[in-house]
């Protein structure tokens, strides 16, 4: 995209003669061999650059990821424990022991897990293996949010009121909360990730949220440390990329805007924030290179602040001391490749580039694909990817993952299937690409958030980039309609069924990508009226198929007769097939899975069972929610049984404790009643829909 920048990359030693006088304190070392102490789709995006430039890569696994696509990718993997991250990913001394046995010089720990581990740090540099982030002395200070806010205060940079102090009392943390005033925010001091984060409403609220984020940051950070600030209403979240070398040299790549979040996370992203005058650019990028100066870092740093959506006043609410999950968005838009600086820099190279050399270019986008349910909360999911079709990948098109089709989204790890990152020459084109791009992302076999984030793109406050850190609470009626679906699409779905069975009756027994990967046209034994009975979003749908020379007569729940004929339609790494339903002509592709219906098009996925073929129908009951029983929401750990067999519990009391996808989710009974029995043991794995207790 910009050649500038990307001959100036790819050309660190040729400008190392006009930097700054090197220190002998600097490291000067040739990285050959490098071991990424990550996985998924962060250490596939770090394997491409150090494929590119030369380097071999070491992959690092636990016994769940021995299958896993960063683990073939890699030129060699180790095994380093079992599923929990505790007893492999986040063991430091077990993947330094294998940097060392590799032969590797230096270790990316990409985000999470060890990415901002001081101890981490200090023992690669004891070991001399170089770490590829910042010193220790700066995740340190940053890492600590209290420290990192006097720092901040101290050089100048912007901060929220609240209170960082070291008493953590009951007492003295409510009498500061009580000066702040409410709504306030309660935030773990190591914290990050939107983990150990709470909103306290009022006063009331305070003690239970208080609790709640200590739990939860103790169990992911093993502190429980709180600090707490002014809660903004409507805040934006706006946070800078920054760059600094071992010489003193630091810049900034412009902001990125990452305001849409549920349950305080970031699900989409965009750079450069939209509605800021360039004025108010140079003062953030400014104020961020200040703070990465006044921690003497070194590497790829992001600098986060609370953006005033009234007044545009900002101010400092923490630093990410390693790279962002985000990160490609800046990329895209100053046409750099922020690994290979990361790898140059720890190796004694200086920044390739000034900031006068730095300019940004069109507006990109990062829709972040979550194996979840979104009108359920968003609470993470796990299992299988039966099907996954990805987008093509382009100049203006990336797709970063760590799976495949096949692969299982693990109970053990984050949800994120995938980064769909996406480039145009200005924020409308770039968010009609987006929308594009998102209806050709195609995933059968669990449920994904890619319907919501489709319908969020579309959203008219989103188009106008009217966006915040509540936005999706506050349009929760119009990001979640009811939706009915129409009776073509009721239609292209038996009619998927029926000629998936023609493709099994004509001798492929394999699974295929889609019923339509075979030919339509050959005419087996088959009987000339199929039915067949549809659950979709609750609603049942009988359908009658009768198949004629050269169309099918359909009807849905005994209405009138439609004449619809099919055709299939090359469409890149698939076929579509196109359906002529009484003269109206559309495509849709489809993937039979199980008892499952998966069918896709410009509008998402529709997921549809198929209930019985029509010699076995019955009538249907539908009842109201079992309360008989607490079931799991969800697949994950069953950490903590709250309750014992005989007790008597009243309707919302806390029952049990779910961790998936490393979120600690409070389980509560959904009636009055005496708890018979409890199957699962504490420590326990469960599946979705297991029963956790049952009562009497």
């Amino acid at each position: 995209m910009f050649h500038k920048l990307r001959t100036a990359a790819a050309s660190f030693r040729g400008l190392a003669t006009s930097c700054a006088v090197r220190s002998k304190h600097v490291p000067q070392r040739q990285i050959q061999k490098l071991l990424i102490a990550n996985r998924g789709e962060i250490a596939c995006r770090i394997m491409r650059t150090a494929n590119r430039l030369g380097i071999r890569t070491v992959a690092v696994f636990s016994d769940a990821d021995e299958k896993s696509f960063h683990v073939k990718m890699a030129n060699e993997a180790y095994n380093i424990g079992p599923p929990a991250s505790q007893q492999s990913y986040l063991r430091g001394d077990k993947i330094l022991e294998v940097a060392k046995r590799a032969g590797c010089q230096a270790i990316h720990p990409g985000y999470g897990f060890l990415s901002e581990n001081v101890e981490f740090a200090e023992l690669c540099q004891r070991e001399d293996v170089t770490f590829i982030g910042p010193p220790a002395s700066a995740i340190r200070d940053m890492g600590i949010k209290s420290t990192s806010k006097h720092i901040m205060s101290a050089a100048g940079v912007p901060i929220i009121n609240g209170y960082h102090g070291n008493d953590q009392s009951d007492e003295k943390l409510l009498a500061e909360a009580r000066l702040i005033g409410f709504p306030l925010m309660i935030k773990a001091v190591r914290g990050g990730g939107g983990k150990g984060m709470r909103i306290a409403e009022t006063e009331a609220d305070f003690m239970p949220m208080l609790q709640s984020a200590r739990t939860e940051s103790e169990k992911a950070f093993g502190d429980t440390a709180m600090l707490l600030e002014r809660y903004v209403r409507s805040p934006r979240h706006v946070e800078v990329q920054v760059f600094a070398d071992h010489y003193g040299n630091a810049v900034y790549l412009y902001e990125r805007d990452c305001s849409v979040q549920r349950r305080h996370q970031k699900i989409i992203e965009e750079a450069p924030a939209p509605g800021l005058s360039e004025a108010l650019r140079k003062q953030l990028g400014e104020a961020a290179v200040r703070a990465a100066k006044a921690v003497n870092y070194v590497g790829a740093g992001t600098v986060e602040f609370i953006l005033d959506k009234e007044d545009l006043s900002f101010h400092f609410m923490e630093m990410n001391t390693r790279l962002q999950v985000e990160h490609p968005i800046t990329e895209m838009i100053t046409g750099t490749d922020l690994v290979e600086w990361q790898i140059k820099v720890a190796s004694g190279e200086p920044l390739p580039v000034t900031q006068e050399d730095i300019r940004k270019k069109g507006h990109a986008f990062e829709a972040r694909i979550y194996a979840e349910d979104p009108a359920g909360g968003f609470l993470p999911g796990a299992g299988p990817l039966d099907y996954l079709s990805t987008p093509e990948t382009s100049a203006t098109t990336r797709v970063e993952t760590g799976v495949r089709q096949g692969d299982e989204v693990s109970i053990h790890y984050d949800p994120m299937i995938a980064k769909l990152v996406v480039w145009g020459e200005n924020r409308a084109s770039s968010l009609q690409l987006l929308i594009e791009q998102l209806a050709n992302y195609q995933i059968a076999g669990l449920q994904t958030n890619i319907n919501f984030l489709l319908d969020l793109a579309r959203h008219d406050h989103f188009q106008a980039a009217d966006v915040h850190t509540g936005f999706i609470e506050q349009h929760m009626a119009t990001l979640f309609p009811k939706k009915t679906v129409s009776t073509v699409k009721v239609i292209q779905m038996a009619l998927a069924q029926v000629l998936n069975e023609r493709v099994q009756l004509g001798g492929r027994t394999d699974n295929l990508r889609s019923p339509f990967d075979a030919e339509l046209n050959f005419r087996p034994n088959y009987k000339p009226i199929h039915s067949l009975k549809l659950k979709l979003t609750e609603a049942e749908y009988l359908v009658d198929i009768e198949t004629v020379d050269n169309h099918y007569n359909v009807r849905v729940n005994g209405g009138n007769w439609s004449k619809v004929s099919v055709h299939r339609k090359p469409y890149p790494n698939r076929f579509l097939l196109e359906t002529n339903i009484d003269g109206h002509i559309s495509c849709f592709n489809s993937v039979i899975t199980a008892e499952n219906v998966t069918l896709f098009d410009e509008n998402g996925m529709i997921n549809g069972e198929i209930v019985q073929p029509r010699f076995l129908l019955t009538e249907s009951t539908v009842g109201g929610v079992d309360a008989s029983s607490v079931t799991a929401p969800m697949p994950g750990v069953l950490d903590k049984v709250l309750v014992k067999p005989g007790d008597t519990v009243k309707i919302g009391t806390p029952v049990a404790v779910l961790i998936a996808m490393k979120m600690e989710h409070v389980l509560k009974a959904a009636k009055d009643g005496v708890v018979k029995a409890i199957p699962n043991a504490e420590g326990s794995n469960v599946k979705k829909g297991a029963v956790l207790l049952s009562f009497e």
